[in-house]
């Protein structure tokens, strides 16, 4: 399963918050075997949260957009995945029934905190107020943090994917002088190398094979200059 995150807010694209979001979600879909395929920051602005959610929902089996819910102003999130689809914003029965169980009244809220994409299938808001939704392989959350977390929580057994097994190597050596092997590694096993030099160079390696991860670090450790683990 292929996925792409959307994060919506002019604040981060500014440096004001920290989209700690994005990370938050890619690490949870990783757990699940999902691919991450793109994390994309968007501004407030209808269009550009169209455009980019409609390119994603045809490239990708599934969309996450976190933020931009609610009814005020910048709030656009909503009427734009409604735009992405050539649907109205609407009225929704089912979230106001719900808010009203959790003792809220039409005059406790402004009416468009209910106004949701036709024919979507709603998301109740564990942790706050403004709903979220669901329109074909698209899951519209909440920027709060809290909010999103709960909210993705409730969806988050749909998401499924192939699980991978991860080992890392870490190797005292310059990263440049570990490329011919990098190369190598890869034509004699089937895995996914990453490096990631500091002190020393993490060699990450990525298999869908439990033993496949194994006989390739083992392969690192004896074709470069590996860092001992220290024993517990």
């Amino acid at each position: 399963m292929n996925a792409a995150v959307v994060t919506v807010g002019d604040e981060l694209l500014v440096g004001d918050t920290e989209n700690t979001n994005a990370t938050w979600l890619c690490d949870r879909l990783d757990a699940r075997g999902v691919t991450v395929r793109r994390v994309t920051v968007v501004p407030d602005e209808v269009a550009e949260i169209a455009r980019v959610v409609n390119e994603y929902h045809a490239e990708y089996d599934a969309v996450i957009v976190t933020g931009g819910l609610g009814p005020t102003h910048d709030d656009v999130t909503m009427e734009a995945v409604a735009a992405a689809f050539g649907r109205d914003l609407a009225a929704n029965e089912e979230a106001a029934a719900w808010l009203a169980e959790r003792g809220y009244s039409g005059s406790d809220l402004a009416a468009e905190t209910t106004h949701l994409p036709a024919d979507c299938r709603p998301l109740p808001n564990e942790a706050g107020v403004a709903p979220g939704a669901v329109v074909e392989s698209v899951y519209v959350l909440p920027g709060v943090p809290t909010e999103m977390k709960a909210m993705f929580e409730l969806v988050e057994d749909e998401f499924a994917g192939t699980l991978t097994h991860v080992l890392t190597v870490d190797v005292d050596e310059p990263e440049s002088e570990l490329l011919d092997r990098f190369a190598s590694l890869r034509d004699r096993f089937d895995v996914r190398v990453g490096s990631y030099p500091g002190e020393v160079v993490t060699v990450k390696i990525t298999a869908e094979s439990e033993a496949e991860a194994e006989r390739a670090a083992a392969w690192v450790r004896e074709h470069a200059d590996a860092v001992k683990e220290e024993s517990a």
